[in-house]
């Protein structure tokens, strides 16, 4: 199938193995090979994620006032942070928590074919993704409506005073509730975990509650709006899933390699290191490119298309090695809940207004998600509403 998921790195990825990009007052080699990126995501000693703030790119100085947990760590730190969370996180393979994740898509849906047409991002996407993180961190729903009034974009507000965003004002409102009065909640646990027999300051469970909300919000809506879009352009697709539900697990996968929502994000070189011919100082910064990974060709056949069959798929779009995202069985979860219930319940999607969201840089423009996407959807004659 035609492929709109445009290769922002096959010229420079044909060429050599890097694309030095400028970031501000920084030039940082970016990895373009899926051998290469992959190499690196395991190297943790030659490529460390333990400098706050510096793993994503551009730095978050001004964003955030903690370390990010676990992912601003290495081995064998990241590991034992990482497990105090990881109970949370494979919550999304719980038959309860599907249970949830069916019903709201559902809904959604349900109030989507209702109305003439809908805007996908805010209407649809940025809901879907709000309340889904509520069943994944155990705390009541209605705590969706305050990360729904945020928007997409919470984490840039304008201040420049991270103290003053309206995240870090929440965290540490529910970690002051849950220390008064721990529950069962992410918050709740938090306040009650320990590491190597002490418990957690407050900076830490910050660290760990300010990835949760900031890791999955914009790769997920962007995925979403990405997916309806797709559809719109290949109805195809909807029968082609309706024949085979097996498919919906493989299609999902393609989608997330396809689409890519993280473009790259960053490892600090604690020594000198020379990367293709490119000297990186000791303590600056390269990125590991996972959208020009996930499009070499020389692991995937005709990267351009979209092969809603593609076996095998060896994507790195959720990283690779030892910090591999976790919330990778969340975003799937809802990708493939997605999928099952628009093959089901829609005959076609119709584009009214798209306006895609660019990540424009002085080396490569990326189209990443839309901004806004404004569609119609026609449901399957005779089809009742979910239950």
């Amino acid at each position: 199938m035609p492929c709109p998921f445009h290769d922002a790195f096959k010229t420079p990825r044909e060429k050599a193995r890097i694309l030095v990009n400028p970031f501000g007052d920084e030039e940082i080699p970016m990895l373009l090979k899926h051998a290469d990126v992959r190499e690196a995501a395991r190297d943790w000693e030659k490529f460390s994620s333990n400098r706050p703030f510096r793993v994503p790119i551009p730095s978050e100085e001004h964003l955030r006032s903690m370390r990010q947990l676990p992912i601003e760590l290495d081995p064998p730190e990241h590991q034992k942070f990482r497990q105090i969370v990881e109970p949370f996180f494979k919550r999304a393979k719980l038959p309860a928590v599907i249970a949830q994740v069916e019903t709201l898509i559902g809904n959604l849906l349900d109030d989507a074919l209702a109305q003439t047409e809908i805007e996908i991002v805010h209407q649809f996407a940025l809901p879907l993704q709000s309340r889904a993180l509520t069943y994944l961190l155990n705390t009541p729903e209605s705590e969706a409506d305050v990360w729904i009034n945020w928007g997409i974009h919470v984490f840039h507000h304008a201040s420049g005073d991270s103290s003053a965003s309206p995240l870090e004002i929440y965290l540490n409102r529910q970690f002051d509730r849950a220390a008064a009065a721990p529950g069962e909640d992410f918050f709740g646990a938090l306040t009650q975990a320990k590491i190597e027999g002490r418990r957690l300051t407050r900076a830490e469970m910050l660290g760990f509650a300010n990835l949760a909300f900031a890791g999955g919000r914009d790769t997920i809506i962007h995925s979403v709006s990405s997916i309806f879009n797709y559809i719109a352009q290949n109805p195809s697709v909807l029968e082609f899933l309706r024949a085979d539900p097996r498919r919906i697990v493989t299609a999902g996968e393609e989608f997330f390699r396809v689409i890519t929502p993280l473009t790259h994000i960053g490892r600090v070189c604690p020594v000198r290191t020379n990367i293709d011919g490119h000297e990186v100082a000791a303590e600056d910064r390269i990125a590991l490119g996972w959208a020009a990974a996930n499009f070499d060709k020389t692991v995937f056949e005709a990267p351009a298309e979209v092969r809603l069959d593609r076996k095998p798929n060896p994507h790195v779009a959720f990283g690779f090695g030892p910090h591999l995202c976790l919330g990778a069985p969340h975003a799937r979860l809802i990708v493939r809940t997605l999928l099952t219930q628009l093959s089901e319940r829609l005959e076609s999607v119709s584009v009214v207004e798209a306006i895609q969201n660019i990540e424009v840089q002085p080396t490569y423009e990326r189209a990443n998600g839309f901004q806004r996407l404004r569609v119609q959807l026609r449901g399957r004659a005779g089809l009742a509403p979910a239950p």
